[in-house]
């Protein structure tokens, strides 16, 4: 197979961790005799200091002409006084809306070896292996008009939440596709006791589960999800929401694991190539000093090999790797407890090359 990816690096601990990945990457191909070509262009922070735009023309084009998208991650504090229009976050959400990233999956699995890495008790997130499937092109990150007017006391901040029935069937579709394959269970997570999106939201689930028969389904207020992802998160199979709701409980739900470091995503397009990153922010403070936790980064190609390749024995070979370091006590500082020995972002890739070489294809 011969493909050809996007690479944006983006910023802070960005380009070690794509670094990483490519390494990964690089040796699945020989492995398996593919060959994968790649395409950097720079998105976020480098881009605003490199093209005066978060989201410059030709780093659009670039994804558009490839396969698949690999991306680091965006921002920091040297451009968080920019005007809203320039902040690099700006240039992701941009990036989202022009290539209909709409369905964005962020696995939560607990893997045994890092039980006592989980702020929570072990027996409480043993077996934890769920999907959080959230809508990534719509509601209040989206929604027009976005203002603020008035001046001194009378001064209002306006964000508006806006989906439409449309929106909310292909993104709940998605999840019940993945039911399917998974443990056949659906939980629509929603705030319908206050908000009309979120009433049209769960109308929409009623007649889109009328035509997946083999799937249970359930509704849950968002608070209440947020509550049991501690109270019982091994309850969850396939957890679907809008925009922001999916945005906090993912963020939420990394915590299981133990580190933002350890959780993947894809973001899946509707008409050209999807996005695969980390869920993890840029981590300025520790950028260039090789501490950063590679996993995500290195998993989120796990799930471009199977998701947009259709790769599923290079994918499961590379996840088999990845558990296999953690197996081995190997630890960035992130997940290392006190008194451990914490490997560098480049001995963690390492290892996971060691261990594909090991694992028979």
């Amino acid at each position: 197979m011969k493909k050809t990816i996007a690479v944006l690096p983006g910023d802070g601990i960005g380009p070690e961790v794509v670094g990483s990945a490519l390494r990964v990457l690089d040796q699945l191909a020989e492995q398996f005799n593919h060959q994968f070509d790649y395409t950097f262009a720079d998105i976020g922070g480098c881009a605003v200091d490199q093209h005066e735009n978060p989201l410059p023309d030709q780093t659009l084009e670039v994804c558009r002409q490839s396969d698949a998208i690999i991306l680091g991650a965006v921002g920091g504090p040297k451009w968080d006084q920019l005007a809203p229009e320039m902040r690099p976050e700006k240039g992701l959400l941009k990036l989202r809306k022009e290539l209909q990233l709409f369905a964005n999956l962020r696995p939560v699995t607990c893997y045994e070896s890092l039980l006592d890495a989980s702020p929570l008790k072990p027996e409480r997130i043993k077996g934890v292996d769920f999907i959080i499937v959230r809508e990534l092109t719509g509601g209040i990150y989206f929604g027009e008009p976005r203002e603020r007017k008035g001046e001194g006391g009378d001064e209002i901040a306006i964000d508006t939440l806006t989906y439409t029935r449309y929106e909310i069937e292909r993104i709940v579709r998605k999840g019940f596709e993945l039911a399917q394959v998974r443990r056949g269970k659906v939980t629509s997570v929603d705030k319908a006791n206050v908000l009309e999106s979120s009433r049209l939201w769960r109308e929409v689930v009623e007649q889109v589960a009328a035509d997946y028969p083999d799937v249970s389904y359930e509704h849950m207020l968002v608070d209440n999800a947020a509550m049991q992802l501690i109270r019982q998160p091994a309850y969850f199979d396939v957890v679907v929401t809008e925009n922001m709701f999916g945005d906090i409980l993912s963020d939420e739900a990394s915590m299981l694991t133990g580190s933002l470091g350890m959780l993947p995503s894809a973001s899946l397009s509707a008409v050209g190539p999807s996005l695969y990153e980390p869920i993890h922010g840029s981590a300025p403070d520790i950028a260039g000093t090789n501490k950063a936790n590679p996993l995500a980064t290195i998993s989120s190609v796990a799930m471009l090999l199977k998701y947009e390749f259709g790769l599923e024995e290079e994918a499961r070979v590379l996840e088999e790797a990845v558990s296999a370091v953690l197996e081995s006590g190997v630890r960035t500082a992130d997940l290392a407890k006190e008194g451990e020995a914490q490997a560098s972002t480049d001995e963690v890739t390492d290892e996971v090359i060691k261990q594909l070489n090991h694992i028979r294809v």
